[in-house]
């Protein structure tokens, strides 16, 4: 097993990339910043207040920099805990809790003699998650002294913010850094017009006034699979629509194809390699025109509600970055150095914004890692070990490389598996679907890339997470005693399988 030196050796190359010059320049140019302040001024303004923005805001706080975050929303979180993550993930559990009662309570011995769906409690326990944890932050701000302004904020200047406040009123926020954390909005598809009543987005598929029959869904990303899991498991008949060959594209082709299998089990049908070719809502329903993405004979498809879930899009306009000369890509990202500093002086970005992962988890590490280099500290994110997580039943988590990534940069690999179908608890609840698959260097045994398929895998893959930061290998997780019975066993049974072989199987 690796050593604790190592462990610590490693950890120290990694936070000290930058030369002790450059951290004394960087500190230097700081604090000659901080001397020439107005008492109006901030150390920090950041705009947006998702996950990104409210975590660098408190981060900034506690740093000892005087901070003032900007959020047009009126309410803090984001995308995230409005109309994103969280609710997304309340009516999840919510409905996987129906689907249980109604299909597996009777295999544990628990008799219901009728089931039935209170859409509007359901929506409203949702509501009152989003409320409190809104209420949450805005109590983190306070205790942080994170001075919070409600409103549109747009760039005067590269140290200067206009802000159309909520009430109607106006003011303008000073500060010497400046970060722009206005996060992603719904990417639209030419053609079609979201209402968000029979043509919705996932804001307008978060509350839905009763369960449709018939729901066709555009698009099939994490986003579309959520929620057309929520709705097939209410009663709802649910087709997705993709242009490309699989779903979730990103996801190793292994784990996929047993996943599109589980959501086939539950009745959610696929029209892969399809292009959508209009969107009529005229009628009472509405009806899709779709021919194969190649071309060639048209069908129409009927449904009650369209859920258009085709990506998203950088949020970045509205806010005058091309006023200060802020550059961005073509498809409207800030460009930014490893310091997330945009080619403007003072200006940062962070987020959905900027080049990378578009998920909250990867925002709150920018968020962190900005302030702490405004700060003159060291900050650091590795997009290639941030994990992501598919929130159906059966869940998929993934870190690191799948096995067509190494294929194709040519890496000499190991794979080792392990169903849940073997795994004590998995069997002993009654939920054993799934596998985990580890993908080790064939040399050094360090491993590459972790893809799990299980309930709760968005829980179980935090192991492999720390393993690949810290260059663990198969045999380092194989040798830590996991308690028993537990999914985690799981994982450890795979590492076995990685380097030598396993016990259960």
């Amino acid at each position: 097993m690796a050593s604790l030196a190592r462990r610590k050796a490693y950890f120290l190359t990694r936070n000290l990339s930058n030369s002790p010059t450059d951290a004394l320049r960087f500190s230097f140019s700081l604090s000659r910043g901080f001397a020439s302040s107005g008492s109006d001024e901030n150390d920090v303004v950041i705009i947006g207040g998702g996950p990104g923005g409210y975590v660098a805001a408190i981060k900034a706080a506690q740093l000892g920099l005087k901070t003032t975050c900007i959020e047009k929303r009126g309410a803090l979180g984001g995308t995230c805990l409005n109309v994103g993550c969280i609710p997304s993930k309340a009516l999840l559990h919510s409905s996987h809790m129906y689907h249980e009662a109604k299909h597996a309570f009777a295999n544990h011995g628990i008799k219901v003699s009728s089931v039935e769906v209170d859409l509007p409690a359901m929506l409203a326990q949702k509501d009152n998650a989003v409320k409190n944890l809104t209420r949450g932050i805005e109590g983190l701000f306070k205790k942080n002294k994170v001075t919070y302004v409600k409103g549109y904020g747009k760039f005067i200047s590269p140290n200067e913010v206009s802000v159309e406040t909520i009430d109607g009123g106006n003011t303008v926020v000073k500060g010497k850094h400046i970060i722009v954390a206005t996060g992603s909005d719904v990417k639209s598809l030419p053609g079609i017009t979201i209402d968000e009543k029979k043509i919705v987005s996932s804001t307008g598929a978060l509350s839905l006034s009763e369960v449709p029959k018939k729901l066709i869904v555009i698009g099939a990303g994490y986003i579309g699979l959520e929620m057309g899991s929520v709705w097939g498991r209410l009663g709802s008949e649910v087709t997705v629509v993709e242009f490309a060959g699989d779903i979730v594209p990103s996801m190793d082709g292994e784990i996929r194809k047993q996943f599109q299998r589980s959501l086939e089990k539950q009745k959610m049908k696929f029209m892969l390699k399809t292009k959508v070719v209009s969107v009529d809502s005229s009628s009472d329903g509405v009806k899709l025109t779709v021919e194969p993405a190649e071309g060639g004979e048209q069908t129409i498809l009927e449904a009650d509600v369209v859920l258009v879930s085709a990506g998203r899009t950088p949020f970045t306009s509205g806010l005058d970055l091309e006023k200060i000369g802020v550059e961005t890509d073509k498809a409207g990202r800030i460009l930014v150095n490893e310091r997330f500093l945009s080619n403007v002086p003072g200006v940062y970005a962070i987020g959905d914004v900027i080049p990378g992962p578009m998920l909250a988890h990867k925002a709150e590490e920018d968020g962190v890692a900005c302030v702490e280099f405004i700060a003159g500290k060291h900050g650091h994110v590795d997009y290639d070990k941030v994990p992501g997580v598919v929130y159906t039943h059966p869940e998929v988590a993934s870190v690191g490389k799948t096995e067509e990534q190494l294929k194709k940069e040519g890496v000499s690999y190991r794979v080792g598996k392990f169903p849940f179908m073997a795994n004590s608890r998995a069997k002993a609840i009654d939920n054993a679907e799934g596998l985990v698959k580890i993908l080790a260097d064939k040399e050094t045994d360090k491993i590459l890339g972790v893809h799990i398929m299980s309930p709760n895998a968005g829980e179980l893959i935090h192991e492999a997470v720390l393993a690949i930061n810290y260059d663990a290998s198969s045999e380092d997780i194989a040798r830590v005693c996991h308690a028993h019975p537990t999914m985690s066993e799981a994982l450890k049974e795979a590492a076995m399988a990685t380097y030598d072989k396993p016990i259960h199987i």
